[in-house]
């Protein structure tokens, strides 16, 4: 029987160990368990629309009275400025879950009040980004907002 002398084992245990990693990366990577998903799908096409949504945010910034973001016991709250008519307002009210993608959903702003419900039911816990892209009179308004429910 002939013996291994210390170079061939440390070259053994180097490629051991390689092999070792090697096999966990496969893994996560062709188990379906593990979701490598993106937070946001098209993310160079968000990227061109950058200015525009900086403009947004300063509209909404400049604004006297801010939109406000309420977590109450039946869900979240949106409240516009009681001073623009709720019936002009349009847009979209976002909510992203940073930790699944599976999630997000968004609600399109129907006023019948100056506030906005988000039923709790239709909220797991733990934290959201919230985004309230809003028209008033051909002006657009950009809020953004996260909130950890329990």
């Amino acid at each position: 029987m002939k013996k291994i002398n210390w170079g061939t084992g440390i070259f053994i245990a180097f490629a051991l160990f390689m092999s070792f990693i090697l096999f966990f990366v496969f893994l996560v990577q062709s188990d379906h368990k593990y979701d490598n998903e993106l937070v946001i799908e098209d993310y160079y096409k968000y990227e061109t629309g950058l200015q525009s949504q900086l403009d947004k945010e300063n509209n909404a910034e400049q604004l006297q009275e801010k939109v406000t973001v309420e977590v109450n016991k039946t869900g979240i709250t949106v409240h516009f400025p009681h001073d623009f008519d709720y019936k002009n307002i349009t847009g979209k009210v976002s909510l992203y879950r940073p930790s699944s993608q599976k999630l997000d959903f968004g609600i399109p702003i129907a006023l019948s009040s100056s506030n906005l419900l988000i039923p709790k039911s239709d909220l797991a816990d733990g934290r959201w980004d919230i985004l309230v892209e809003w028209n008033y009179n051909g002006t657009g308004y950009l809020n953004k907002e996260q909130l950890t429910l329990e």
